[in-house]
């Protein structure tokens, strides 16, 4: 009996959601991803002047070697950054990047503005290497 009790406590282990066991009372959120664009739909804001903000989440190196996209923020890091150096509209579309689909800057970039408060944040995942593969126009940093 007491083997059975001890199997059904442990199975039930396993059922009881992970909210119910918040602290303080409070439910826990999974961390939200921020979606993802394709250099073609960011190209075509930008041909459309449709109001977005390109953040580089690149290093120094990168940016002198590869360029950065025309009008984008530079952070000073990808995850240590102040969330001063975005814009002071939560609302404004983000776009992250950083060098190419190997580089995981931009995602964590990404998330630190959205756990501030952003709310409209995207990740472009081929980077500025994608950026300039589709014959897109880079700026020289001015950092």
């Amino acid at each position: 009996m007491k083997r059975i009790v001890m199997s059904a406590l442990f199975a039930a282990s396993f059922v009881v959601p992970t909210a119910a066991l918040a602290c303080d009372g409070m439910p826990q959120q999974a961390s939200a991803e921020p979606k993802k664009v394709t250099v073609a739909e960011v190209a075509s804001w930008a041909k459309e002047k449709k109001k977005f903000v390109p953040v580089d989440a690149n290093g120094k190196s990168t940016r002198q070697s590869q360029g950065v996209i025309p009008g984008a923020v530079l952070l000073t890091s990808s995850t240590g950054y102040d969330v001063k150096e975005l814009p002071a509209n939560k609302a404004d579309t983000l776009v992250f990047y950083c060098a190419n689909e190997s580089c995981g800057a931009s995602k964590q970039a990404a998330r630190k503005a959205m756990e501030s408060g952003y709310t409209d944040v995207a990740v472009l995942p081929e980077g500025i290497a994608g950026w300039k593969k589709s014959g897109q126009v880079t700026a020289k940093p001015n950092s």
